[in-house]
């Protein structure tokens, strides 16, 4: 019998990093054995599962997002046993486990990719990815004017069997990642058989990789601003993503979940990775028969004032949650710069502005309805690492533009877990061991064992406010009503007495709210809310 409760509705998930979280090997790297690890760290923090990064076997390019089996282990993070002691670990903690799958692309070294360049233009293995002939005298041109995500263009050409030059393949983020063509039917029926060998050890559902991508326009046309998904590093070619056919994939992964969901009563779900230039177009994923949801970036992207975030907030509510899914917030990944750094920026380094705004936009997420994700060292309030230097950087932006704007190594760099010096606790505890980014002595002062210590810290902030959203009835699914506030303070009431308020500007404002909050992001005497500060209070009612 299924469960009339819905779990992903108001879950809290947490984004592991898998290389970067704990590494059990000494090798430097993190790994599956070091999460399982680390289960009851994140089972005390308060949160309702674990998305893992890819951990398939891969060349590492673009670090896993280039797979090459999707039904296997890499050696650097364990084996397929590994993977099922940690299932059978974070079920015994009641932690659920999702999988990122990568349906857009594969890694150049995937047999079926070999196969393809094997076999010479115009046969079946070539038909599973973007082959083409180029333009221009020899075909030396691409096929079209397109450029990839992470700079260059979109084709590259091959060199055939008997050495001459020969067609091109696209790849819409570096050559090593090349795109299926989904428009081809053995890549939806390979994806099932994926899907299903996971589903068969036990996981409760994906975060799909590019999930508005995977169908191209049939002609491969040129495209009227091909500089554009290189120049904003967003899903913007409208030729090469959000297809329609994409939502027929989407409605059989869900009929798939749906299956095994009917035969046990655990749901499992889809979350996709959808970038569209609207919340109604967002929407259109996460209708009842497709995704059960999709990440809404808008949050992440705002700039820091009431104004711009109550905007984001009402649009996803009026189109997102109209679908009868629920928001699905982030306000941190593996691809953006930290909260902390970024809310921090233009003020002088040490103001401790951007961690006070960061605390303060925490509160806020919790407090929205719908789901919400926190990418690993959130909790900790962990800066951006914006000085390593460009013979460690790895990310392939850098690779492949030379530019160090917009890399993302920086807030990848291995968590800290104690001590006063590299590796902090990371690998192995041996003080000589180097973790495969390099972490900077500060952050020893964000530390697990010293956040666990301190109750003033990030992590006890996120700790108690997961409690609290667990405890209330008020918090999780549900809707929001907007209070009147003062220009630079957003207030909104979730049912019919508590309220959450964030003053965004620096100089304190009367609080919605008379008597002293629940929860507050920093010191908040009675009556007022300080600047950059967030707080949750339960109300008598007067003042709704």
């Amino acid at each position: 019998m299924l469960s009339k409760y819905h779990w992903w509705r108001d879950a809290v998930i947490y984004q592991v990093y898998v290389r970067s979280f704990l590494d059990s090997t000494g090798d430097g790297i993190g790994d599956l054995a070091g999460v399982r690890t680390g289960l009851p760290y994140l089972k005390k923090l308060g949160v309702d599962g674990i998305w893992l990064s890819p951990f398939y076997p891969s060349p590492q390019h673009d670090h896993g997002y280039d797979v090459a089996d999707y039904c296997g282990v890499d050696p650097l993070f364990g084996d397929l046993a590994e993977f099922d002691l940690l299932m059978a670990a974070a079920r015994r903690l009641g932690i659920k486990v999702l999988l990122d799958i990568v349906p857009n692309h594969c890694s150049s070294e995937h047999p079926w990719f070999a196969e393809a360049l094997a076999a010479g233009p115009g046969g079946p293995a070539r038909a599973r990815f973007h082959f083409a002939d180029g333009r221009g005298p020899g075909g030396d041109e691409p096929p079209n004017n397109w450029h990839a995500m992470f700079g260059g263009p979109a084709w590259t050409r091959i060199t055939e069997a008997d050495g001459r030059p020969g067609q091109w393949y696209l790849h819409m983020f570096t050559p090593e990642q090349p795109d299926w063509n989904w428009r081809n039917p053995g890549i939806p029926a390979e994806f099932d058989r994926v899907l299903r060998f996971w589903l068969d050890r036990g996981v409760d559902g994906f975060r799909i990789d590019v999930a508005a991508g995977l169908y191209k326009h049939p002609d491969l046309p040129d495209s009227d601003d091909p500089e554009a998904d290189a120049r904003t590093r967003d899903s913007v070619n409208p030729l090469a993503w959000n297809q329609p056919e994409v939502h027929e994939v989407w409605r059989h992964w869900r009929s798939v979940c749906e299956e095994y969901t009917a035969r046990d009563g655990r749901e499992r779900l889809l979350v996709g990775e959808v970038s569209v230039p609207t919340a109604r177009e967002h929407a259109r994923y996460v209708r009842p028969d497709e995704l059960h949801q999709a990440f809404f970036f808008d949050l992440l992207g705002a700039p820091w004032e009431a104004d711009a975030f109550r905007k984001v907030v009402s649009e996803a509510m009026q189109d997102i949650a109209g679908t009868g899914s629920t928001v699905t917030w982030v306000l941190n990944n593996h691809d953006q710069v930290r909260t902390v750094t970024r809310y921090g920026e233009p003020a002088p380094e040490g103001s401790g502005l951007g961690a006070a705004r960061a605390r303060a936009a925490a509160m806020l997420m919790l407090a929205l309805p719908g789901a919400a994700y926190i990418y690993q060292g959130e909790e900790l309030g962990l800066p951006e690492v914006v000085d390593l230097p460009d013979d460690v950087l790895t990310d392939p932006i850098f690779r492949r533009t030379g530019s160090r704007a917009r890399v993302r190594d920086g807030c990848r760099v291995p968590l800290p877990w104690s001590g006063q010096a590299s590796p902090f606790g990371f690998t192995s505890g041996v003080e000589s061991a180097r973790p495969w980014l390099p972490q900077p002595d500060y952050f020893a002062e964000y530390a697990t064992d010293r956040a666990l210590a301190d109750t003033r810290s990030f992590w006890h902030l996120y700790r108690d406010g997961l409690q609290l959203r667990s405890a209330l009835p008020q918090l999780g699914e549900g809707t929001l009503r907007w209070l009147d506030s003062p220009p630079d303070v957003l207030a909104f009431a979730r049912g019919d007495d508590l309220v959450c308020a964030v003053n965004f500007g620096t100089a304190p404002a009367p609080a919605p709210v008379s008597g002293t909050p629940l929860l507050s992001s920093g010191p908040c005497p009675p009556g007022v809310l300080p600047g950059s500060t967030a707080a949750w209070w339960i109300s008598d009612g007067t003042a709704l």
